[in-house]
């Protein structure tokens, strides 16, 4: 303890930074050091703060994947698949503001070239022999307990694709909220405890800059949604999100 009391007070104006370095943004971001009063003891920490919430939307995609000899007869067959994936999302009650088209991709399906003797093949040799479409929607479900539903109306529909969900908060900026002060509360313990570890105490804070931003982290629970789409139901946990905020913040310490 005597020797860090020394090292805080034996030049005058320290700087001290603990903590791990903020993740995203405040990486790229220095924390200028502010003027303090002679002699005291400018501390830099870092800490993180989170708040836990059940998530209330869950976002997945859909969509179809269509081959014909020709890419018109293609994107044709796919056109007709993707009216049934829309309308069976508009009959499940998902709003048309949560649904993006986020690919539509129309490519070349090849032939297989003969393999020679050793295995090797000359690729230049394959012809094409139709083509692909792929139309593929992103969608928001803001009614978890129909997430089962829906998947069974669009497989219904057509849809021989479905990726997904990402469970997450309609409205995060709460739990965001509650996050930095949990942060800020813990920047301030730290920074209690290393003054009270060296002989000194906190003055005051200097500067807050917060880094990062709406990170959620899943954690599973034990309640389940059933999808009923399957012959057998595939359970899906909707789990609970670790909302994290961080913040670099600088505190005076004094004798």
């Amino acid at each position: 303890m005597k020797t860090l009391s020394r090292l805080l007070t034996g030049a005058g104006l320290v700087t001290l930074a603990l903590g791990a370095p903020l993740a995203g943004g405040a990486q790229a971001q220095e924390v200028a050091s502010s003027a303090i009063t002679a002699g005291h003891t400018l501390l830099n920490v870092n800490a993180q703060g989170s708040s836990t919430r059940e998530p209330d939307m869950a976002v997945f995609t859909s969509g179809v994947t269509s081959q014909a000899r020709t890419a018109s007869a293609a994107l044709a067959d796919n056109s007709k698949a993707m009216t049934g994936v829309f309308a069976a999302l508009k009959k499940a009650g998902i709003a048309e503001k949560d649904i993006q088209t986020s690919n539509l991709s129309v490519s070349p399906v090849y032939s297989q070239p003969a393999r020679k003797p050793d295995g090797s093949y000359d690729a230049n040799e394959r012809t094409i022999v139709g083509y692909q479409v792929n139309n593929t929607v992103t969608v928001r479900q803001r009614k978890l307990d129909d997430f089962g539903a829906v998947i069974d109306a669009l497989v219904s529909a057509g849809a021989n694709e479905v990726n997904g969900p990402t469970f997450t908060l309609s409205q995060p900026d709460a739990a965001q909220d509650e996050a930095r002060v949990e942060a800020i509360k813990e920047a301030r313990r730290r920074a209690d405890l290393y003054a009270k570890a060296a002989g000194l105490r906190v003055v005051r804070i200097v500067s807050i800059a917060e880094g990062g931003g709406y990170v959620p982290q899943i954690r599973a629970k034990s309640d389940m949604i059933r999808l009923s789409a399957a012959s057998a139901p595939a359970p899906v946990a909707a789990g609970e999100l670790d909302v994290t905020a961080q913040v670099a913040v600088q505190f005076e310490l004094a004798p």
